[in-house]
């Protein structure tokens, strides 16, 4: 089993920037894709952005591409969302979540787990 953190969220203006951080513990961090989701009140869990376990394969939601960066460093068990250009639209709360492969699986939460605690993004106008 593995345990996640997420931390790095706050409150911008639109156009700012924060980068979020996922530290996991416990199971091979480095053997395994991971996955960034999103959560607004009301609202289901949304895909943002997956990397496999090599970093070498990354894809993302089209309402963040060419905004948000998705990275890891596997040295430090942990996966980061650089989030650029932020828009009052991204605000939620932000999880990250570890996937039973290596390779980046469906874009599904179901297909992802071991969720942390979350971290909140709140972008005014």
């Amino acid at each position: 089993q593995v345990q996640l953190v997420e931390s790095g969220g706050g409150s911008v203006q639109a156009g700012g920037s924060l980068r979020l951080s996922c530290e996991a513990s416990g199971r091979t961090f480095s053997s395994y894709a991971m996955g960034w989701f999103r959560q607004s009140p009301g609202k289901e869990r949304e895909f943002v952005a997956a990397i496999s376990k090599t970093g070498v394969s990354t894809y993302y939601a089209g309402s963040v591409k060419g905004r948000f960066t998705i990275s890891r460093d596997n040295a430090k068990n942990t996966v980061y969302l650089q989030m650029n250009s932020l828009k009052p639209e991204d605000t939620a709360v932000y999880y990250c979540g570890a996937a039973s492969t290596p390779h980046i699986p469906t874009i599904s939460s179901n297909a992802f787990g071991s969720w942390g605690q979350g971290t909140q993004v709140t972008v005014s106008s």
